[in-house]
């Protein structure tokens, strides 16, 4: 087997940067995780650097993510393994306030003739009616009146 691509050597900073992390405790858990990845990867350690498999085995995680945080600490840095890559979001919003704004008056106002009250069908179905969207999922419908109703 080939030896690691991406070798993890910390500086005696960036080491008692990433232990005074951890047992601080105070940040969330999977930037603590990843501070741990980054530290038995070290190879200027006392000792032996631990394996992929051994970190895994030992914080109960993927090898896959073990060397996902190890690369992106020798091609970013240590912050780069700390941080989570920003995600982009790849579509619009079906909803925008309009929109949210006229479910939101559709739902409180009375329900067609024969109904008793508005299903999350009965709101989307006349969404796409009125022209306010061309198609919208019963979930997105759910999500946008349970965002609306939490403020």
């Amino acid at each position: 087997m080939p030896g690691k691509k991406y070798r993890v050597r910390l500086s005696p900073q960036e080491r008692a940067e990433l232990k005074g992390l951890v047992s601080r405790g105070r940040s969330a858990a999977w930037k603590q995780t990843h501070a741990r990845i980054v530290l038995m990867s070290d190879e200027r350690q006392e000792g032996q650097p631990m394996k992929d498999e051994e970190i895994a085995q030992a914080l109960k995680l993927g090898c896959a993510t073990v060397e996902r945080v190890r690369r992106r600490c020798v091609e970013g840095y240590v912050e780069r393994a700390l941080n989570r890559k920003r995600q982009f979001r790849r579509r619009p919003k079906k909803l925008d306030g309009e929109g949210q704004a006229h479910l939101i008056a559709m739902a409180c106002s009375e329900p067609r003739q024969g109904r008793t009250s508005w299903t999350l069908k009965l709101l989307a179905d006349r969404l796409v009616e009125r022209e306010i969207v061309g198609s919208i999922s019963t979930e997105t419908v759910r999500k946008a009146l349970e965002s609306s109703s939490r403020g």
